[in-house]
């Protein structure tokens, strides 16, 4: 781990170093002693070694040596390894106020270097805030969004992960589920066969006509078919869980077509529905009405044998009652009771029925009130939840639009600033051509304009100055981000102007000497 980590750190300051080396000799930079470009190679060295641990320190020494390199923090040098910090301090650190507070200290730096030392303030303000912005704020933000994109992502694998495994656990739950439900159909509809097999095979027990063998062996066959009946209730009541509501699968035929078949089995039923008392086959009111049509004449059945029984049905303003009454019987079955009835309240009660079921002066009675069911409405898709990774990109796409604006605001200004500043410099080469030496300020104050040039070129000056003068600078034209002529005039201690000379543009030839005047 040591040793990459240690390759990667001199690879970087290697690229790093490349700029501060090259510039001064390609004429990018003012020339700087030895020892200068060895204390800045030294710094930016010490910037890298901390950079992993201590992202904040590796930036602020390396804005403090932009800082000494230049009032308004961009050089050639350090301006590249003043951005790659500042991607490492947004893509290693984690908080955000400490970075702020050393973005606005580095501009309070660099904001009274530029008051104390500066030549021109305020295009080297502008300088500086650019470089603030573009150079440092911006790609603190990039490496922030790189960290909060990287770290998103792991946290999604992760996530995913995990609901993988859920997915797993809850598909095998599901088929677990899945095969009790069916088990539990399995055990309603064949104990229902059951019972009316049962309840044949005791009608043909009591035939007059049947030989005393074929009685006999009527009677096993109604023993083994409640036997049956018993044994299937016990093993599909193991893999029932406590509670699940029964199931509502269709049947595949209608309460009265139930009721009619179990009174051609030989059960005493009779149906007592007024028209229309039954709600509309298939629906889920239909199907929980059924389960309960069913399940009451499998216990009648079982439990109240040759008892008749009254299956009757009523409309009411928002559902269905059905109550299902059955007398005493002969002889009734030994069977113990079972789960058939809470099965039968919980499905009831999952539709918002009432269920009620319990004995009565003439036998037993179960009554079940279920409200019709509205359509299934159309299931519209749930909105997505909100993201983390959309959240936190929004913020850094706010983060970005405000330094953006800041910056052109800014920008904008300090231009405005620089445009005003230059434009109410000017002196027209007219004016110029009039002033005449040995005139005093106040004769020619009224031809010079209101602000002289604060980014004189002195070093192109085709002469030096007259020993003990004061001289000031104005632009020959208005034009704006481009190298004009210039004009000097200089005042001896009265006031009097004793030179005017024309400063040529960069990359401009000298004016003849005949420009240039000087007092005798």
């Amino acid at each position: 781990m040591e040793r990459p980590r240690t390759w990667r750190a001199c690879l970087l300051w290697a690229a790093l170093v490349l700029p501060a080396l090259t510039a001064d000799r390609l004429g990018m930079n003012e020339p700087r002693a030895g020892w200068q470009q060895a204390a800045g190679l030294a710094v930016l060295a010490a910037a890298v070694a901390v950079s992993r641990r201590h992202p904040l320190v590796a930036f602020a020494l390396t804005a403090v040596l932009g800082l000494v390199a230049a009032p308004a923090l961009f050089t050639v040098s350090y301006g590249p390894a003043l951005g790659v910090f500042a991607l490492l301090l947004g893509l290693r650190a984690d908080g955000v106020r400490a970075a702020a507070a050393v973005f606005a200290g580095v501009g309070c730096l660099g904001t009274a270097r530029i008051a104390l030392l500066g030549v021109d303030p305020a295009p080297e303000w502008a300088v500086l805030t650019g470089t603030l912005l573009f150079g440092c704020v911006f790609p603190w933000l990039a490496g922030r969004y790189w960290r909060q994109s990287r770290r998103l992502t792991e946290a999604g694998w992760s996530r995913a992960a995990r609901l993988e495994g859920e997915q797993r656990i809850a598909e095998e739950r599901a088929r677990l589920r899945e095969r009790a439900r069916i088990a539990q159909d399995m055990h309603d509809s064949l104990g229902h066969e059951l019972s009316l097999i049962a309840l044949r095979a005791g009608a043909l027990q009591v035939a007059p006509d049947l030989p005393d063998h074929h009685r006999a062996a009527a009677a096993d066959l109604r023993a083994a078919a409640s036997d049956a009946t018993d044994r299937l209730h016990r093993i599909i009541g193991v893999l029932r869980e406590e509670d699940e509501p029964a199931s509502l699968t269709p049947p595949g035929e209608t309460v009265e077509q139930l009721v009619a078949r179990a009174a051609d089995s030989g059960l005493p039923v009779r149906w007592d529905e007024p028209a229309g008392a039954v709600p509309e086959p298939g629906g889920v009111a239909e199907r929980v009405l059924y389960r309960v049509v069913r399940e009451a004449l499998t216990n009648a059945a079982r439990h109240a044998p040759g008892a008749s029984v009254t299956v009757a049905a009523v409309r009411e303003a928002d559902g269905t009652t059905v109550t299902v009454t059955n007398g005493h019987g002969d002889a009734p079955s030994p069977s113990s009771g079972g789960t058939g009835l809470q099965a039968l309240r919980a499905a009831v009660t999952s539709v918002g029925g009432d269920f009620e079921a319990g004995p009565h002066p003439d036998g037993f009675r179960v009554r079940a009130y279920v409200p019709d069911q509205p359509a299934t409405p159309a299931v519209r898709p749930s909105p997505a939840p909100y993201a983390p990774f959309t959240h936190a990109r929004r913020r850094v796409a706010l983060a970005a639009a405000a330094a953006v604006g800041a910056g052109m605001v800014l920008v904008g200004g300090a231009f405005a600033w620089y445009a005003y500043t230059e434009t109410h410099s000017v002196l027209s080469p007219a004016a110029y051509a009039e002033l005449r030496l040995g005139m005093s300020d106040a004769d020619i104050a009224g031809a010079l304009p209101d602000r002289t040039v604060r980014d004189a070129p002195v070093e192109r000056a085709p002469a030096p100055p007259p020993p003990g003068s004061d001289c000031r600078y104005y632009r020959a034209s208005g034009e704006l981000l481009v190298s004009v002529d210039h004009f000097r005039l200089c005042f001896d201690d009265e006031g009097r102007l004793v030179a005017k000379d024309v400063v040529p543009g960069a990359g401009r030839s000298r004016h003849p000497a005949v420009h240039e005047e000087f007092a005798q």
